[in-house]
């Protein structure tokens, strides 16, 4: 799961095994089955003749073979594009880019697009949440927000979409979105400081919602064939996940692992951990919009309190 994990969603497809989802895209799912990976990594197949490869995925060289058996005779991979650095996403675009001479797209290294306080977090000691982030992972060219690149009969355009993790790129080709694992359909999404940030993540989520597009591409399961909606619903349910919380905390305060515990009640113990970087998440945005404390600072190993709500002023 990265997040909340939802129903099975019938997604099974043959790992190696290319498909065809629409005239220009072809999908292409990697061996990397797990409870944070789903089926495994989606990776994408853009335009026709000299084509793009979105999220190589992770360094399995039966996935390599694959992605290279999924082209036509005569095409050539001219672009590589990664929507983020964790380990089931970006580490075989280096392999792919030595096999094929084609460079590497991506907003940055894997701290690039961290918060001011994410950083601070970061330096006071906080640890990524074990979701593997590809430390060695550098681009050869940066793709900033809004930037378009395109060769031959395709066009990606560079939507940032930081949340799950700084770096992290959608890619919208017309009304289509490879969202990566901003937005997808089997679960919710992981946000883990210090890479993930809930504040982003809402943020972009309301951005992509109002972009109004018709399909969503994820990094893991199905195509989402209502975005809007599924954004909408994501955007809720971590709204719904903040008042649990709240109603949770008084001003005797409790710590993380505590508060876990009383909302996660059917996760499975190895996904324990995972929920309670989400449960912290929430409580970093919580403070930053001062409706809770944290004792004796913000930290992982803090006890939160919940703040009185502000009262208007009156005259």
């Amino acid at each position: 799961m990265k997040g909340d994990s939802l129903h099975s969603d019938g997604f099974n497809p043959t790992p190696g095994v290319v498909e065809r989802l629409e005239p220009g895209i072809r999908r292409v799912l990697a061996p990397n089955p797990s409870p944070m990976t789903h089926r495994g990594t989606n990776s994408y197949v853009v335009g026709t003749g000299r084509v793009a490869v979105i999220d190589p995925g992770p360094a399995m060289r039966a996935h390599l073979d694959a992605i290279l058996a999924a082209l036509d005779p005569g095409e050539v991979i001219s672009h590589i594009f990664v929507t983020h650095s964790h380990l089931d996403h970006s580490p075989l675009a280096a392999p792919l880019s030595e096999a094929t001479g084609a460079p590497i797209h991506a907003f940055g290294d894997s701290l690039a697009g961290r918060s001011a306080l994410m950083n601070d977090l970061a330096t006071a000691g906080l640890a990524g949440g074990g979701e593997g982030v590809d430390a060695q992972f550098l681009p050869h060219e940066h793709v900033g927000d809004e930037i378009t690149v395109d060769a031959g009969d395709w066009q990606l355009t560079a939507i940032w979409t930081p949340g799950h993790f700084g770096n992290h790129l959608s890619f919208a080709h017309g009304d289509a979105v490879f969202s990566g694992d901003h937005v997808m359909g089997w679960a919710s999404t992981m946000v883990s400081p210090p890479d993930g940030d809930l504040t982003a993540f809402m943020a972009s989520t309301q951005r992509l919602a109002a972009r109004g597009d018709r399909v969503f591409y994820p990094g893991h399961g199905a195509p989402i064939t209502d975005p809007v909606a599924r954004s909408n619903w994501l955007l809720a349910h971590r709204r719904s996940r903040e008042t649990e919380i709240l109603d949770r905390l008084d001003e005797k305060g409790t710590d993380i692992a505590s508060l876990t515990r009383d909302i996660y009640t059917d996760a499975p113990p190895g996904l324990q951990r995972a929920a309670e970087r989400n449960v912290f998440a929430h409580l970093i945005d919580l403070h930053q919009t001062g409706r809770v404390n944290a004792d004796p600072e913000l930290r992982f190993g803090a006890r939160f309190f919940r703040l009185p709500e502000p009262r208007e002023d009156t005259v």
